[in-house]
């Protein structure tokens, strides 16, 4: 697998082999490890516009079941991973409704999403499987495996969320990155299944 390179002043370029260019969406609810993951697959410095959490939000964010959740993003998180000949151009999404407008912009162009849950909130998932649907982009679905969370059988998340058959499910650990590339390649393996997705 390719790596990518770097210029003496630390700018990150594109490997030289990459043929293609594909823009993804890393989504899920609020807290479900959008920011986390995004940092652990990128081979460049991650760009993140998270902000601390306020008295301002109490009300309107649910902090119920995440404790230690100090910080949210309030426009995207970016970052990069080359595969080969394939460059994956991570968009990470806020997770809160109050930046639903946010989604438009990010969604434009974006040839699909991997979808992050998170079982101790499986419920806060349904809105955000509804904004990728309208939107019409194919998804995969990783179920991010936090410290304490409940453990579930993937059939049985799949039937809670009402998933179709065809949409790839999966387990991973947001801080690790051998389990988040994992969830990735799964994601464009399902993508290189549609019609004129990734040539």
């Amino acid at each position: 697998m390719d790596c990518a390179s770097s210029s003496p002043e630390g700018v990150s370029f594109v490997p030289g082999g990459v043929v293609q260019s594909v823009k993804i969406l890393v989504a899920g609810h609020f807290g479900a490890g959008k920011t986390t993951l995004v940092g652990a697959v990128s081979e460049i410095p991650p760009l993140r516009t998270e902000e601390p959490i306020t008295e301002a939000s109490v009300g309107v964010d649910d902090l119920a079941g995440l404790p230690g959740k100090h910080s949210t993003t309030v426009a995207l998180d970016f970052g990069r991973r080359t595969f080969e000949s394939v460059a994956l151009y991570l968009f990470g999404t806020p997770g809160q409704q109050r930046f639903a407008r946010v989604w438009d912009d990010l969604a434009r162009g974006a040839l699909g999403a991997l979808v992050l849950v998170d079982t101790r909130r499986l419920d806060a998932s349904d809105k955000i499987l509804s904004a990728i649907e309208e939107r019409g982009l194919p998804y995969a679905v990783a179920v991010n495996q936090f410290d304490g969370a409940p453990r579930h059988r993937l059939e049985e998340v799949r039937e809670a969320l009402d998933l179709a058959p065809a949409t790839p499910l999966v387990i991973c650990d947001a801080r690790d990155t051998a389990s988040c590339v994992h969830a990735l390649i799964t994601l464009v393996t399902h993508l290189s299944q549609q019609p004129g997705a990734l040539q």
